[in-house]
């Protein structure tokens, strides 16, 4: 066996970060910038307003109180967008709505909430003192030309994207998203639709890392199930590497006399190939190599449906991340405190245990580990938003501190706070 920072080194090491292209920006949500994005305008582009109200000058106003209210002349009014602007003079206001032009003249807002009317609207009332610049967005207070908009290897979010259409830029260099080929492999493989013969069994697998490819925002390609055939896993993989970024195959990477994707592989892959033993539980049978002529990553997963997503997880995600330009490939990693022990025996192998991760009121996280760690156990999996990293020993105590990889950070748990120091 190989320990899994081998085998990740290994993968990573092979794999390189796809050449980046122009894409539309309703289309790169979520891909990684290639190059820096930097303001030609200014933004706002204009002086506006902040606020619905009345556009003044604050010496008109430097007296004003409840005892002494001021009356400003409205003489009209500025909308968004507003092509021509009426000047404030002395004793005069403009009524304005948010993200209109500030008229010449006014150098604040007084807002609409503490300002009353009179005389059908052609007088405003202001009780109070506003300085100058109250309610005011100047040119440039979000972004000043030669600023950076968007810098080089950032995922790109919705406000980034419209950050970088705030510039009038229509299109933005990035990596693009990875297109993965996802094939089940056995002649034991059976699609849903179809009745079980004896000895059958459903596809879990491809459905599972379609669904975690798609997940990641990369492109999902379903390259169906191919059956414990040497020639037709061959063309498989030749097809899938001719239209792919990297291919995922599930099955058939074991010791056992019909994995014939680790000798497909042996064959495709050239020396490239390695298949490895990792030290962990689940997942430890894993092969990689890069197709002769496509130079396409192929990671041979394991059969057994928990172990395939605990490989995508420790493995295919981070090398997946690389290609497409990500500088960080982990998941989010938490030290956490077990409310129920976790007993093992010393295998030589990392645990990483099915579990659920909550953060309580106070701060610290706590995790739960979920009963059912067997590798075919996928609806353990399902009920799971974590994985514990239990090193090779005799397990932890409840109480204990342990290291939490957190696989589906959107479904954490958020409760309250033990008493008596555990939980």
């Amino acid at each position: 066996m190989i320990p899994l920072a081998e085998a990740r080194e290994f993968v990573l090491g092979s794999c390189r970060v796809l050449p980046p292209r122009s894409v539309g920006l309703d289309d790169a949500l979520g891909c990684v910038s290639a190059a820096s994005v930097v303001a030609a305008e200014p933004v706002p582009p204009f002086v506006n307003s902040s606020m619905d109200g009345f556009a003044v000058r604050s010496a008109d106003l430097a007296g004003a109180s409840p005892d002494g209210p001021v009356h400003l002349e409205v003489v009209g009014t500025v909308l968004a967008g507003s092509p021509e602007l009426p000047v404030v003079g002395a004793g005069r206001s403009v009524r304005i709505m948010t993200g209109a032009p500030l008229p010449p003249g006014a150098d604040a807002v007084c807002m609409l909430e503490v300002c009353t009317t009179e005389a059908g609207g052609s007088t405003v009332v202001i009780d109070r003192p506003v300085e100058a610049g109250t309610f005011v967005r100047t040119v440039g207070q979000d972004v000043e030309v030669g600023a950076t908009v968007v810098g080089a290897g950032v995922a790109l979010t919705p406000a980034h994207l419209g950050s970088v259409a705030n510039q009038g830029v229509a299109e933005v260099l990035v990596h693009p998203r990875p297109r993965i080929g996802v094939l089940s492999t056995g002649d034991e493989l059976v699609e849903a639709g179809h009745a079980l013969p004896p000895g059958g069994i459903r596809d879990a697998n491809r459905h599972s890392l379609l669904a975690l490819v798609r997940q990641e925002g990369w492109e999902a390609v379903d390259l169906g199930i191919v059956g414990d055939d040497e020639r037709a896993v061959v063309e498989a993989l030749d097809d899938a590497g001719a239209r792919c970024d990297a291919v995922l195959t599930s099955g058939g990477v074991s010791v056992g006399d019909a994995d014939v994707v680790r000798t497909v592989l042996r064959q495709r892959c050239g020396g490239t190939m390695r298949w490895m033993q990792v030290a962990i539980r689940p997942a430890k049978p894993f092969a990689f190599g890069l197709l002769e002529g496509s130079a396409t990553p192929v990671f041979g997963l394991p059969g057994n449906p928990v172990s395939a997503m605990v490989s995508f997880e420790l493995l295919v995600r981070p090398a997946v991340r690389l290609m497409a330009g990500h500088p960080a490939l982990d998941r989010l990693s938490v030290p956490a405190r077990l409310v129920a022990p976790l007993d093992r025996r010393p295998d030589g192998k990392t645990h990483f245990v099915r579990s659920v991760l909550s953060l309580d009121d106070s701060g610290s996280w706590w995790v739960r580990p979920l009963l059912g760690q067997e590798s075919h156990q996928l609806s353990v999996m399902a009920g799971s938003n974590a994985l514990v990293e239990l090193p090779d020993g005799d397990g932890a105590a409840r109480g204990d501190i342990v290291r939490v990889v957190a696989i589906a950070p959107d479904r954490l748990e958020v409760v309250p706070a033990p008493t008596g120091g555990q939980a």
